[in-house]
């Protein structure tokens, strides 16, 4: 079988790790943490990075930073992951979703914007897949409506837009180091912003919130912290993104040529007018006229040894967000649509070209 992720850890992890168990420094309190968070910092052009434990946690900590209250909005895509309008409905703030587009994945703003109302404070742009958001105009409109900007970059290590980096441009962003990303720490989160009262909130909310005296709260937090051995991972990986970033396009390039033969699939865009795609998964969905369902699909690629994985099950559809008495009667067809028809191949930094090409053997037959 060959998986969909494989992450390439052959650079100095294995130094750094054993820096941390000869010193003794395996807690959050190690040196490798505030490291880490500075070279993050800095590759991304921030003032300021916040380790924690996961992209989840980062979510956390940046919504609540932020000082929302009970009541307000925030619009968000319906195609993305559950920890997006977990972090929001979490805190009392009321997600109010957009659809996607079908090709890039991506919210734009012409969706955004007739959903603002009063009780709007924030937009959460969630970079998808591989391209990043169209951000001007996005943050054209929260300049308009005075909204803040949550920036989900966790899948856009090393991405840009317009020359920029991703994570980078909200009022607060985030990162996670889950081991399917191009930069892992096996677990782990970022926070990053170049707002001071921001970083130290943040930093304050993901250690349970102490105050001047240890012990004495006043207020609640979490303990989110991201451990020394992990943020030694992290320091390894950072020093070879600019090497993961162009193995990935390579092998986005590589799926590509293999692939383009097969009428029954959209492949993943190339290139917007605003940035390259990084492919962080190679994401195929099933055109209309194909008859096969994706279960089907998938199914069959996985008796062959290809692994897979589905594509994100619409927010406005999830059964727990349903009971709990949200998205009624909400329909955002683009995003059900990527659903059933969507889903990616191995495309982990650990994929060989044989594996690429043995993948490509595999979709030839399949989709027939």
């Amino acid at each position: 079988m060959i998986p969909v992720n494989t992450p390439l850890l052959n650079g100095n992890e294995k130094k750094y790790l054993n820096e941390c168990i000869d010193t003794g420094w395996v807690s959050s309190e190690g040196p490798f943490v505030a490291r880490f968070e500075k070279e993050m910092a800095s590759y991304t052009g921030r003032e300021f990075a916040i380790a924690c434990a996961n992209g989840s946690a980062a979510l956390d900590i940046a919504v609540k930073a932020l000082g929302f209250q009970k009541g307000d909005e925030v619009i968000m895509p319906s195609f993305t992951i559950i920890s997006c309008a977990q972090a929001l409905i979490g805190q009392g703030i009321t997600p109010v979703l957009v659809d996607n587009d079908f090709y890039t994945f991506n919210m734009s703003a012409d969706a955004i914007e007739g959903k603002i109302t009063q009780k709007t404070k924030a937009i959460m742009i969630v970079h998808i897949y591989g391209l990043s958001v169209d951000i001007d105009p996005i943050i054209a409109l929260a300049k308009k409506h005075n909204l803040k900007i949550i920036e989900d970059a966790a899948q856009m290590h090393g991405q840009e837009y317009k020359g920029k980096k991703c994570g980078s441009f909200g009022d607060i962003s985030i990162f996670s180091f889950y081991p399917n990303k191009l930069i892992t720490t096996g677990e782990g989160g970022m926070i990053l912003t170049d707002n001071e009262n921001l970083y130290e909130r943040s930093k304050s909310l993901r250690n349970l919130c102490f105050g001047k005296e240890r012990f004495i709260h006043e207020e609640l937090g979490w303990n989110y912290r991201m451990t020394n051995m992990q943020a030694a991972l992290g320091v390894a990986q950072l020093e070879q993104i600019n090497k993961f970033v162009k193995k990935k396009r390579n092998m986005g390039k590589k799926y590509n040529e293999l692939l383009n033969g097969i009428k029954a699939i959209n492949l993943p865009i190339a290139k917007t007018s605003y940035c390259e795609n990084i492919y962080w998964v190679y994401a195929i969905t099933l055109k209309n006229n194909y008859k096969k369902n994706v279960k089907d699909v998938v199914n069959e690629l996985g008796a062959l040894g290809v692994g897979t994985r589905p594509f994100f099950y619409p927010i406005h559809l999830q059964p727990v967000l349903k009971k709990m008495g949200f998205f009624a009667n909400e329909k955002l067809p683009n995003s059900e649509k990527l659903y059933a028809r969507g889903f990616y191949i191995p495309s982990g930094l650990g994929l060989t070209e044989e594996e690429i090409e043995k993948v490509s053997d595999v979709l030839h037959k399949v989709l027939i």
